[in-house]
């Protein structure tokens, strides 16, 4: 099973609410909207994807998707591999 960098288990709906949790913070908008924005987050193969194995295509304004890309790298850092789960 995928594991963070500290050792934690990380599954898509996992990465999903913390990329929610994160925007609602740091940005104005509800936890509905910012789940509609961020949309699913995509699991790939780590035989195709070994440095990080997830993506998201977030929807919205212009100022909302760079919100969301922002948090993307940052997140990337921290949990690159992820599961489906």
């Amino acid at each position: 099973m995928a594991t963070c960098r500290y050792g934690a288990r990380m599954t898509a709906s996992d990465l999903q609410t913390l990329f929610v949790t994160n925007l609602v913070r740091y940005n104005s908008g509800d936890r509905r909207r910012w789940r509609l924005i961020v949309g699913d987050v995509r699991v790939y193969s780590l035989s195709t994807h070994a440095h990080c194995n997830w993506a998201v295509t977030p929807s919205g304004s212009a100022s909302e998707v760079d919100a969301v890309e922002r948090l993307a790298d940052r997140l990337r850092e921290d949990h690159p591999i992820i599961t489906a789960g």
